[in-house]
């Protein structure tokens, strides 16, 4: 497909959409036959980017690749007031040395995805810094409290009785001011995202500017069926490691195969069909690998594909498990507390539901009191932690 031809396609722009505002204005803009300034926003919030933003990612890199203009808004600016979409609290504040941190990694992932060296990566500091406060109030005149109520989120937590904080009202005006600052022609986001790209619209209008087209794509649920969210631990990185990302995989609950099958891998209807006909056991496996080897290459899906039938289905041990050293200066310990020392578990709270789940073992052998006390020993034992962690200790288990 030519560029000529890439530019005047509409189906790239919709398809699997669930909003598009609108068909007749995209039309009007694909005649003229130019590249389209197509908008996204990250907010670096949190450290890393997870397979859910491989929805977005992947349309942006379609259109990418016909020839149309990715603006990537990295919002270093936004981040430290916090996005209220889907919030049910108050959301908290980050500093800019925190947003800094992470916006270095965002970036980093995105290029997993994206053509960085054809794409516009605009930070929306660049214009926010710059405004004092006069600048700022004239911006939130620009929306009514009743217009801002309108948002679904601020609805519910208003009727909940829940806080609602003055500076939550900013973000979606701050997200549609990007929009006109980057001249953007389409921008794209999440269902979740919807009221602020129409915030955007509205502001380009006021601007005697064309409005932007808004369009959105599905949000995939975690791991476990609810939304994806790190908070609930059924998230899986971009940048994971191939054993880990696939062994991750593997625990997606049955029925989110035919989403996760048609949004991430984009199979045809007639092999996401034949897929999640066979045995669900194997559909899982090709999607596990499917998206690993996305990430990290056919060879590397392949090899995590081995080695996990390896350890689980052949019930044999990876090869490398880590040798972990004791905690310096600490005597006896709680298993508990024991297991987040050494890093095979995330919290003391974390260790605590592992190991009343059954899935500690020393040995191979299960425990299942939080409390029982773990020495150092010259012998070395090996503990396993749910499915997938590892590590070699020189301990022993104390008398009860």
């Amino acid at each position: 497909m030519n560029t000529q031809q890439a530019h005047t396609d509409a189906t790239l722009f919709e398809a699997n959409c669930v909003d598009f505002i609108s068909s007749p204005e995209l039309a009007k803009l694909l005649a003229e036959g130019r590249p389209l300034r197509v908008k996204f926003g990250m907010d670096p919030s949190s450290p890393d980017l997870h397979v859910g933003h491989l929805v977005q990612l992947r349309k942006l890199r379609d259109l990418q690749d016909a020839g149309h203009q990715i603006v990537l808004i990295v919002g270093d600016a936004t981040a430290m007031v916090g996005d209220p979409s889907g919030r049910n609290q108050l959301r908290p504040q980050l500093t800019r040395k925190a947003v800094e941190a992470n916006l270095e990694t965002y970036t980093n992932q995105a290029k997993l995805v994206l053509d960085m060296e054809r794409t516009e990566v605009r930070r929306n500091s660049e214009w926010f810094d710059k405004m004092d406060f006069q600048d700022i109030l004239t911006l939130t005149a620009r929306m009514t409290v009743a217009q801002m109520l309108e948002r679904d989120t601020f609805q519910k937590r208003v009727a909940a009785q829940e806080p609602i904080g003055i500076h939550e009202f900013l973000y979606p005006l701050m997200q549609g001011w990007d929009s006109v600052m980057v001249q953007s022609d389409l921008e794209l986001g999440g269902t979740d995202q919807l009221f602020n790209l129409l915030v955007g619209r509205q502001l380009q209008e006021q601007e005697s500017s064309r409005p932007q087209l808004c369009f959105t794509l599905p949000l995939i649920c975690g791991l476990d069926g609810r939304k994806m969210s790190k908070s609930y631990g059924n998230t899986v990185g971009l940048t994971d490691a191939p054993n880990d990302m696939f062994g991750k995989l593997m625990s997606l609950d049955d029925e989110s195969m035919d989403e996760w099958s048609r949004l991430l891998l984009r199979l045809p209807e007639d092999q996401r069909v034949a897929l999640l006909a066979g045995h669900p056991r194997e559909a899982k496996a090709s999607l596990a690998e499917g998206i690993t080897a996305f990430l990290h290459g056919d060879e590397a899906g392949r090899a995590a594909r081995a080695a996990f039938d390896s350890q689980f289905r052949d019930k044999n041990l990876p090869d490398d498990i880590p040798e972990i050293s004791w905690p310096d200066g600490e005597s006896d310990l709680p298993l508990l507390v024991l297991l987040g020392k050494l890093g095979l578990a995330a919290s003391s709270s974390d260790a605590r539901r592992l190991i009343e789940q059954g899935a500690v073992r020393i040995n191979g052998e299960p425990l299942k009191n939080p409390k029982q006390r773990v020495e150092p020993a010259s012998d070395e034992v090996l503990i396993q932690v749910g499915k997938r962690r590892f590590g070699r200790v020189r301990c022993a288990l104390k008398p009860a």
